[in-house]
């Protein structure tokens, strides 16, 4: 199951994700997370705590910065486990979301 947790300074917004990402984090993501993350200036996600990402969760992880780039806001997401990244270049993620995403 999917949990998040949310530390919130000044501009910034850091997100701690933690489980696998995928259909069942649908309503997490998308409900919850992403309307408390519209009026940060900055928001930086870790995806250290996520082991899996299946294709539902790509698209989770799509919309999520999708939607906060058209909002005019910054997102980074960081330590992303190296399997999961790998599969984030085979899908070209970061040449997608632009590079400077992943950091």
């Amino acid at each position: 199951m999917l949990k998040y947790t949310i530390t919130k300074e000044e501009y910034t917004v850091k997100v701690t994700l933690n489980g696998d990402l995928d259909i069942e984090g649908t309503e997490l993501i998308n409900d919850k997370l992403i309307p408390s993350l519209l009026t940060a200036k900055v928001v930086e996600v870790s995806l250290e705590q996520v082991p899996f990402v299946d294709s539902t969760g790509m698209g989770l992880l799509m919309n999520l910065v999708n939607t906060l780039k058209d909002s005019s806001i910054t997102i980074t997401i960081s330590h992303v486990r190296e399997d999961v990244f790998e599969v984030f270049e085979l899908l070209q993620l970061p040449e997608i979301f632009g590079k400077e995403v992943f950091v």
